[in-house]
């Protein structure tokens, strides 16, 4: 069944200069079918598919160039370290940031919040204090990154932990901010919600928290692979994303911090590659970044990072933004006319506040609700990926009454048929289950 009532070029789609055709025809993954079905990715949110030139970026690295970094002075070495410290250089380029030096590698962004907390958050937060820095601040909306490692930190050093609300639209309430920053030393804020895709006031929080003696964590794997991302624009101090979310492999992420916090922070793992100094009665600690990357870094994974930084780069991250927007826009509204008593979707209804992120929960056509997981798997036989669950953010699933979604999200590679397609699975998941 087509889609109701909606009009793609009415609402402003496919104007942002992305051919998407092509673009998709750069993800080798993409060509797949699933029981004779065209793939339907849509689950960029948890992870984003690789182009061709992400793969064979790394590929190429293996047969050429693999060697240890930093070490080595014979050739293969050299070029080893030149292209992983060139993917340094080509990150910070990204975000904006002044120069590479803030710029660590980590496992992911959830393996750089545990380096905040367990480095600066333990060297800075007491909780016995009366200055700012006695408390952390968080939002409602975090993903369980963003939570358990401050919760393991108020455990074991008995720091607070505080909690911006949000409205019953999915955004945050701010009108208490001032009073809730008294005594905090850190605000923990996502800037894109991976659940309601609330894109949030960050340069606002940012600066309230400075007034108030704080720094500001930023979780930026929803929005760094989708939007512009200026770190300085942001006035954030700590900056945490993935690469897998942003055409680039798993297995490295970033944290980037203003240097001057950077060089404060002890380091984080022990052994080799972090020091500048050992003997047997003690170690000196490697400069920034250096001191964060013990042992044989992702050096693989870095020249893939920098390969899906230059695709993007490519591409233009205001055509990317404003792709995704536009379609947001077109899947609300087609889910809206053709599953509207069905379907209950969270999050601002606003596109220009939202990213490319799509949860809901489904009734069958006899008004039985249906499992989100029953729902994804039903949508996988028609090829349609969609995420099914609590999306690694368990409070935010209670404060929405709900124990789990469904959740389809958007990226570079999406178009309107792809909207289409999950409208369509829609209608036959509702009569399957309605034993029609």
């Amino acid at each position: 069944m087509a889609p109701l009532g909606v009009d793609a070029m009415a609402l402003g789609v496919g104007g942002t200069g992305i051919d998407v055709a092509a673009v998709a025809a750069d993800f080798p993954l993409l060509a797949r079918r699933i029981d004779g079905n065209r793939l339907v990715f849509l689950d960029s949110a948890a992870s984003s598919q690789k182009p061709r030139s992400v793969i064979d970026a790394m590929s190429r690295y293996y047969e050429t160039t693999h060697a240890n970094v930093h070490r080595g002075v014979y050739r293969v070495a050299e070029e080893a370290t030149a292209a992983y410290e060139s993917a340094r250089a080509g990150v910070a380029r990204f975000i904006g940031a002044s120069g590479p030096r803030g710029v660590v590698f980590t496992k992911n962004a959830t393996e750089a919040v545990n380096l905040v907390a367990r480095t600066w958050g333990a060297q800075n937060l007491s909780p016995g204090s009366t200055k700012a820095n006695r408390a952390v601040l968080l939002t409602e909306m975090e993903h369980h990154a963003n939570l358990v490692p401050w919760m393991m930190l108020r455990d074991a050093l008995g720091v607070e932990l505080r909690f911006l609300p949000i409205d019953d639209e999915g955004n945050l309430i701010l009108t208490d901010l001032d009073r809730m920053l008294d005594g905090v030393g850190l605000v923990g804020v996502t800037a894109a919600s991976n659940v309601l895709g609330t894109i949030n006031p960050v340069r606002l929080i940012a600066d309230a928290a400075h007034a108030a003696g704080a720094v500001t964590l930023v979780d930026g794997a929803q929005s760094v692979p989708h939007m512009p991302t200026d770190v300085e624009a942001l006035g954030c101090d700590f900056l945490v994303f993935s690469s897998h979310k942003m055409c680039g492999p798993t297995g490295i992420g970033v944290l980037w911090a203003r240097e001057e916090l950077l060089e404060s922070m002890p380091a984080f793992l022990g052994g080799g590659e972090m020091i500048l100094d050992v003997r047997l009665d003690g170690w000196v600690p490697n400069e920034i970044p250096w001191r964060f990357e013990a042992g044989t870094p992702p050096i693989a994974e870095a020249v893939g990072l920098s390969a899906a930084v230059d695709y993007l780069e490519a591409l233009g991250m205001e055509r990317v933004r404003a792709h995704e927007r536009d379609l947001v826009g077109y899947a609300l509204a087609t889910l809206a006319a053709n599953h509207g008593e069905a379907m209950k979707i969270y999050g601002p209804a606003d596109v220009d506040h939202r990213g490319g992120v799509v949860a809901f929960t489904f009734e069958s056509a006899l008004g039985h609700s249906v499992h989100p997981h029953d729902l994804a798997q039903v949508l996988d036989h028609r090829g349609v990926c969609v995420r099914a669950g609590h999306h690694c953010a368990k409070p935010l699933m209670r404060r929405l009454g709900v124990s789990a979604t469904a959740r389809a999200s958007f990226y570079l590679y999406s178009d309107t048929a792809d909207v289409d397609a999950l409208s369509e699975a829609l209608f036959a998941a509702s009569d399957l289950f309605a034993g029609v």
